[in-house]
């Protein structure tokens, strides 16, 4: 573990941009769900993009798409989860990696109570789509590393489409979840990740402060 200092916060700037786009991101999941509800089949925004079939991808790009949707299934998101929360901890970020774990987790579950929600399905009425877990946990991850790196906004909204864009292929390519889903869950994260980051500082700040308080040392 290095010995820098841990910053106790994204930047004021950076927390009040991700927190504007917060509603806005959940007004849209709310706005297409609400179309989509209890739907089987493509809309006509999905169509612009692809006819969903049972195989949409083949070779050379068929296994890259397995590799990056392996990222977001139980045992890939743990070793993701596992490596990001130890590399965070490594570089003596612990609140960081308590806020990867809450928001991430947190995303995730959002996402799962949505689906129940809309009720969408794709390729039969046991596969709810809408949103894409994949999707939103790859996003959530990206939008708790991030900030860790870099001051830029930009460049944390950047990174994080990115990464919903990459999964995103792979679930459209898969024929996993219609391009309607990839967007939800790509908003769901936006949506989730901020709050759940700032209630973590917020708790972990009181706490530190009742700490102060004490005169006891202070444990980040």
């Amino acid at each position: 573990m290095t010995n820098r200092p841990e910053p106790a916060s994204p930047p004021p700037v950076q927390r009040l941009w991700l927190g504007l786009v917060a509603p806005l991101a959940a007004l849209l999941v709310a706005v297409v769900g609400a179309m989509y509800a209890g739907h089987g089949a493509p809309g006509t925004v999905d169509r612009w993009f692809v006819d969903p079939t049972d195989d949409s991808v083949g070779p050379p790009w068929r296994p890259v798409a397995l590799t990056v949707d392996f990222l977001g299934e139980p045992a890939g998101s743990a070793l993701v989860m596992a490596v990001l929360v130890a590399g965070l901890w490594w570089l003596g970020r612990p609140r960081a990696a308590v806020r990867a774990v809450v928001a991430v987790g947190l995303t995730v579950v959002v996402a799962t109570l949505v689906k129940s929600l809309v009720g969408r399905t794709i390729h039969g009425p046991d596969n709810l789509s809408y949103p894409s877990g994949h999707t939103a946990f790859l996003t959530a991850v990206a939008l708790v590393v991030m900030p860790v790196l870099t001051r830029r906004t930009w460049l944390v909204l950047a990174v994080a489409l990115l990464a919903g864009s990459v999964m995103g292929w792979a679930q459209v390519a898969l024929s996993a979840h219609y391009p309607t889903d990839v967007l939800a869950g790509w908003c769901t994260a936006l949506a989730v990740v901020p709050v759940a980051a700032w209630g973590v500082d917020r708790v972990a700040d009181r706490r530190t402060r009742r700490t102060a308080d004490t005169g006891q040392p202070v444990r980040r």
